[in-house]
């Protein structure tokens, strides 16, 4: 017989040792709406924590469209796609993606963690192999687990140790190999070298698949993503809705046309779920129109994250090099980085701090990440609360 007061007991005991070691995370509660300033117990915060990059969030565009499409769409679905859950707006979203980023066709997902979840084994069998990189997103890694191709893993970026996994990849006999990369690191900010990845992919004939979701829609030309701004094509990209293109949900794999039929057949977590609802899918539509003709917000965006960068660096802060709007200051130790996180809270400021099992032991951090929403005065406002929590807990000098 199950003992569930003894199950009970045993999760009550993880939760302590979590708590013990600083490693408890903590949801805020937001009253209103998403954007550079919000409210929090009554308090209002600077927002540095999330990946609204270009701001529209909270856009009355977006609002409207989204508005506009539960008029004419409804609510929701209230069934998976290929029973009775695809409307005109859903294949209208999917030529709208494939067209942005220069490929035949796209698939939606309920989230990109789906889209990653389900692409590997759709599309791959035990005569096959994945390499991927070793800072990829949780999403990547369990959609890895989830097929029966074999797994390789190569060093963060490191185009040597790619090349030694593809070559083990085929000398143990690979039928296809895909490898499998962000273009943007999110707990780094860095980008993946995809013109090193694709040069090694020509040579050793693998495909390449790109999560592009701390890319797309403001990194590149027209904000099209890693691989244009590195002017190379890869073979696969994934993306969500969540970040750049409005913040809400959603997630779709774009590529070539029999990649994405099969997964239309294949990809579990797309004929397992709901349909996207009628107001993401309006208001992405509307991203894209305004994405497309976004070079102002990209500016503005490239110009707030050169200043915080210069800001944090000139007041001896240690942060990770690079020039993406996902700019780490690195502290080491998880509660330390949490209670630096509860000092800037004192002040105004919102921001989460990362730490074990999201981030490396040791490797305890503050993300902070630009948007286009902030002024020149938010940011100096965020510089000097940064220097008074860092003096106050000995971060700084």
């Amino acid at each position: 017989m199950t003992d569930v007061a003894g199950f009970l007991a045993d999760v009550g005991g993880r939760l302590a040792a979590l708590e013990a070691e600083g490693l408890t995370k903590r949801e805020r509660l937001i009253e209103g709406a998403q954007g550079a300033r919000l409210r929090i117990g009554g308090r209002e915060m600077l927002n540095l924590c999330a990946n609204n990059y270009l701001g529209l969030a909270n856009d009355p565009r977006l609002v409207a469209a989204a508005g506009a499409a539960m008029q004419s769409h409804g609510f929701g679905m209230a069934s998976v796609r290929f029973i009775c859950g695809t409307q005109d707006i859903h294949r209208s979203l999917e030529a709208r993606i494939a067209g942005f980023l220069g490929m035949q066709d796209a698939i939606l997902f309920a989230a990109c963690f789906d889209a990653n979840g389900g692409v590997f084994e759709a599309l791959l069998t035990e005569a096959d192999a994945v390499v991927s990189d070793s800072l990829n997103h949780a999403s990547i890694i369990d959609g890895v687990r989830l097929c029966k191709a074999a797994r390789y893993r190569f060093a963060n970026n490191n185009m040597a140790d790619l090349e030694a996994q593809l070559q083990a990849a085929r000398q143990a006999g690979a039928r296809f190999i895909l490898i499998a990369t962000d273009g943007v690191f999110s707990m780094d900010g860095t980008a993946a070298d995809l013109a090193g990845i694709t040069r090694l992919a020509g040579r050793y004939g693998a495909v390449t698949l790109v999560d592009d979701c701390h890319a797309t829609g403001f990194v590149g030309p027209q904000g099209r993503g890693t691989a244009a701004a590195a002017g190379v094509r890869v073979d696969i990209l994934t993306g969500t809705f969540g970040k750049a293109l409005g913040g809400a949900l959603g997630g779709y794999i774009a590529g070539p046309q029999p990649v994405i039929d099969l997964l239309r057949q294949r990809a579990r977590p797309y004929l397992f779920s709901n349909a996207l609802p009628p107001a993401v899918v309006g208001a992405a539509l509307a991203a894209f129109d305004i994405v497309e003709g976004a070079d102002d917000l990209r500016a503005k965006l490239a110009k707030n994250a050169a200043y915080w960068r210069a800001g944090l660096t000139a007041l001896g802060f240690d942060l990770l090099p690079g020039s993406h709007p996902i700019v780490p200051v690195m502290i080491g130790d998880a509660v330390l980085a949490q209670a630096f996180a509860q000092a800037l809270d004192r002040r105004g400021i919102m921001v989460s701090a990362f730490f074990f099992p999201v981030v490396p032991r040791g490797a305890a951090r503050i993300r902070t990440q630009m948007s286009a929403g902030l002024s020149r005065a938010d940011l100096d406002f965020a510089l000097a609360a940064f220097a008074a929590a860092g003096k106050e807990l000995g971060v700084l000098a």
